[in-house]
């Protein structure tokens, strides 16, 4: 009996040490890095990001939804966030703009901008969801997981 409590005392030590160490982290920024990041990302309203989200999702309506539905145009362009989580993860922006939908409804579309995110990581990518056509609820709940 005694060496049960001895040993649930030595684990219980154990395990604050490795709490405090662990909280305790060295933050390095991701510009620092090797290889390292240059957080040089295009603004929210830059037209190739816009563009890249209306023809990813022309591209992901037509050819698994067989719709034609398409975003026609997009105003309202926000950052409501850069680096949300601190300097030493990988550089993201994240936007929120207005979609006029070519079916006449306006929605929202949020979408974040990744530093090599793009083909072969030469260049930054971007991830998107339009709210109330994730259909297969990817950032649910309406698109929340698609923002900070």
């Amino acid at each position: 009996m005694r060496r049960m409590i001895w040993l649930s005392v030595l684990s219980a030590a154990i395990g604050w040490c490795g709490l405090a160490t662990a909280s305790a982290r060295e933050v390095i920024p991701a510009e620092q890095r090797n290889p390292s990041w240059s957080a040089a990302l295009p603004a929210c309203e830059d037209p190739s990001v816009i563009g890249q989200v209306q023809s990813g999702f022309a591209s992901r309506e037509s050819s698994y939804w067989q719709s034609n539905l398409a975003i026609a145009g997009v105003d309202h362009v926000r950052t409501i966030a850069f680096r949300p989580w601190g300097a030493d993860y990988i550089p993201r922006r994240y936007c929120v703009a207005r979609a006029y939908m070519s079916d006449g409804r306006l929605r929202t579309v949020s979408y974040n901008i990744i530093e090599r995110a793009g083909p072969i990581g030469l260049t930054w990518g971007v991830e998107w969801c339009v709210s109330g056509l994730d259909r297969l609820f990817y950032y649910a709940p309406d698109c929340k997981m698609a923002r900070p």
